[in-house]
């Protein structure tokens, strides 16, 4: 490389949260951004679209036994999330498929089409037993490409008819299109729902969470799921030291005003590629505080940007990790949000019927 052929970073694209497509760590090669002298400072490039293809996976429960999460069963309908959330998690998921967490997640998607199909068959096998199922967690359900391929939806419908428990988390108001299903399984016992509020400030919102509905939005979805009887709770998810953290006590009193029952946060994550990733979001969008954040990071993981370790992966240690812990459970015990929601019901439980013909067995 010349002298003057230096590294350039990408531009943000409008719409869309990662600012470049870094190769995934499987990959047996690297590439690099420069400017090899072609390109002018004025040029756009075409914005990047989005693309659906199928997953034609043979099963659809996940099942795990990690101790930081409540369930042990999980649905994801989708595969990469046009959310686009700079800072979501479940970005480097995208490296096994031979794609790049960074805008490939966004833009190159998968869809579970059989999804309540392959529900349908797994919850009628002899032997199966009822867990709650957490819907939507490492991608969100109710992405925008749910208004079309309605798999979220028709996986509910086989939820509803087995009374099978189920919890959601979202940052959709899309959800509310399935209220029918929610408030009828609410009644039973059988469905929570949880909005994640990372930042009450929309113009930080837009750019970090571009294609995900506005907070004050979510907030709303708070207050119709509670009027339907839906147990609804808030979460701070991510919680980001220094650019969200200091929004705790208003995003909890925005979170009771709506009407939630509960709240609770987790800390940001940074694991494999989105150690990149975020902190080259952050140079972009917020340059005069993103040595500060990546500096808070490294102090509530041990001098890294993340540690991995079960129980501490969540909400990091030291001193910081410690008074956000305070601050939190202090204004949640103030505001009424510190309760637990009711367990989710599992002796309704029903098999459906297999290919919507029953059993002479």
């Amino acid at each position: 490389m010349n002298p003057d052929q230096s590294p350039r970073r990408p531009p943000p694209s409008k719409g869309r949260g990662a600012l470049s497509n870094r190769d995934g760590r499987f990959e047996p090669t690297c590439r690099e951004v420069f400017d090899d002298g072609w390109n002018h400072d004025d040029e756009e490039l075409p914005p990047p679209r989005t693309t659906l293809g199928a997953d034609s996976a043979r099963s659809v429960i996940t099942r795990n036994d990690s101790p930081d999460v409540p369930f042990e069963q999980s649905i994801n309908p989708y595969r990469g999330c046009e959310h686009g959330c700079a800072y979501c998690f479940a970005r480097p998921t995208h490296a096994y498929l031979g794609l790049s967490p960074g805008l490939d997640f966004e833009t190159r998607l998968f869809a579970k089409q059989d999804a309540a199909t392959l529900l349908r068959t797994e919850l009628a096998r002899r032997g199966y037993r009822c867990s709650p199922i957490a819907l939507g967690i490492n991608t969100d359900a109710y992405q925008p490409v749910e208004r079309e391929r309605r798999v979220t939806r028709e996986l509910l419908e086989v939820l509803h008819e087995a009374r099978h428990p189920v919890s959601i988390v979202t940052k959709s108001a899309l959800v509310e299109r399935d209220l029918d299903l929610l408030a009828s399984m609410a009644r039973d016992g059988l469905v929570q729902v949880a909005l994640s509020i990372t930042t009450l400030d929309r113009a930080l919102a837009r750019r970090m969470e571009p294609r995900a509905a506005a907070p004050q939005r979510r907030l709303e979805t708070v207050r119709r799921l509670r009027a339907a009887g839906v147990p609804t709770a808030v979460l701070a998810a991510p919680l980001i030291p220094v650019l969200t953290d200091p929004e705790i006590e208003a995003i909890l009193e925005a979170a009771a005003e709506a009407g939630a029952d509960v709240a609770d946060y987790v800390l940001l994550r940074l694991p494999h590629e989105l150690a990149e990733l975020f902190p080259e979001w952050l140079e972009a969008h917020r340059p005069l505080q993103a040595r500060h954040v990546l500096s808070r990071m490294r102090g509530m993981h041990g001098g890294k940007l993340y540690e991995s370790r079960f129980g501490q992966r969540m909400s990091g240690t030291g001193p910081y990790a410690e008074i956000i812990r305070r601050r939190f459970h202090l204004a949640c015990g103030r505001l009424g949000l510190n309760r637990r929601l009711p367990p989710l019901r599992t002796d309704l439980f029903r098999p459906p019927a297999k290919n919507g013909q029953l059993s002479l067995l």
